[in-house]
């Protein structure tokens, strides 16, 4: 059944509509259809899907698919425009901290940590919390690191048009940790910077002490 949540679809500027918020949506199909692989896959496994703690997990599964992945229905553009404001501040703007939660592509294992994004407005700031909406569009799909903290980092530069951005992001992987290597305490951290965080020295400095400062 489907689920009586759905996608809120927010204006833009030409009047057309757009994936904006993130809400939980079932597409019926999709769930069935999911549901109907992870059953098989219980029984590969030789699982009684029949007992109780099974019977409702193929379901369970799909829907949880479905939340994790839902990033690919969200437009990181349309987050950026709708809260975007002429402000003549021209120093750093740093969002720390933010959570990340996403599934590592190669085994569909979740990574999670925390990404740190600063940008250096040009003219135009945006609405602080349309940066973690931003880091959670490109969390919530299948995901190596290192694409996702380029990801941040282009959209942000490409709508904000910023004198620099900079991204950090600090993550644990269970696809090193419970199983393969087994190692417990890595933490994984992938950068991109550009403009002046990329030709300043003394900016890309003051960025990585805000950073690390608690």
């Amino acid at each position: 059944m489907e689920s009586k949540e759905h996608i809120k679809k927010a204006p833009t500027t030409n009047g057309t509509a757009s994936l904006y918020e993130r809400q939980d949506h079932y597409d019926s199909a999709t769930t069935e259809e999911l549901a109907d692989a992870v059953q098989r896959q219980l029984k590969l496994l030789r699982e009684d899907t029949s007992r109780e703690g099974l019977e409702k997990t193929p379901l369970r599964v799909a829907k949880s698919l479905q939340f994790l992945t839902h990033g690919y229905n969200l437009d990181a553009r349309a987050i950026l425009r709708s809260a975007i404001f002429e402000e003549e501040y021209s120093e750093m703007i740093l969002v720390k901290d933010i959570e990340i939660y996403s599934l590592c592509e190669h085994h569909m294992l979740p990574f999670f940590g925390k990404a740190h994004v600063a940008y250096i407005p040009n003219g135009k700031i945006v609405g602080l919390s349309k940066i973690p909406r931003v880091v959670d569009v490109f969390a919530r799909r299948l995901q190596v690191q290192e694409r996702l903290t380029h990801q941040i980092h282009h959209v942000i530069e490409e709508e904000l048009e910023p004198q620099g951005v900079a991204v950090v992001v600090e993550a644990q992987h269970l696809c090193m940790m419970m199983r393969g290597a087994e190692k417990q305490n890595s933490i994984t951290t992938t950068s991109s910077m550009g403009g002046v965080f990329l030709e300043q020295a003394h900016t890309r400095a003051e960025f990585m002490r805000l950073v690390n400062g608690r």
